[in-house]
């Protein structure tokens, strides 16, 4: 009983770091696609390349365990100090060289330069974004919390 309950609790906490490198990979594709179209319609095209795509979930997915299973899944932390930033730095680093050398934004060092700065901006709102999470589960926790000890109180009276 003992050995099937740690395997379902191991399960859990397997199944709950899979689900965040999930979103992770969803959000920061999004966002990448998102630059990625507006450089490609500013520049005249209607048109997509689907191996830059790829290259870019592919690399999602990739930053995405890195950043939960190496990097202290630093975007959902409480603080944003030091070591949080150093490391929002080294991904958008990654993700930037990666962008050069895919030709997502034809090496245009501008427009390179423009999506290191943007992706620093998806950090930091992540970062808020996460933060914002928290305190809202915080709250409705502490208000079933509440409500639950209330009816505690209510069911010892009551005997």
């Amino acid at each position: 009983m003992k050995k099937t309950r740690k395997l379902l609790s191991i399960w859990e906490h397997y199944i709950t770091m899979e689900i965040g490198v999930e979103f992770k990979a969803c959000l920061y594709f999004f966002c990448i696609l998102f630059f990625y179209s507006v450089y490609k319609v500013i520049d005249g095209s209607l048109e997509a390349n689907i191996i830059h795509m790829t290259e870019m979930i592919f690399l999602t997915y990739v930053m995405g365990y890195v950043q939960v299973y190496l990097l202290s899944n630093f975007d959902e932390g409480e603080q944003l100090r030091g070591r949080e930033l150093f490391y929002m730095v080294l991904c958008t680093g990654i993700y930037t060289v990666i962008s050069f050398l895919g030709k997502w934004f034809d090496q245009n060092i501008a427009v390179t330069i423009g999506f290191a700065f943007y992706m620093i901006a998806v950090y930091l709102c992540a970062f808020i974004v996460y933060q914002s999470k928290r305190r809202i589960d915080e709250k409705l926790l502490n208000e079933e919390l509440q409500a639950f000890q209330e009816r505690q109180g209510e069911n010892e009276q009551s005997h």
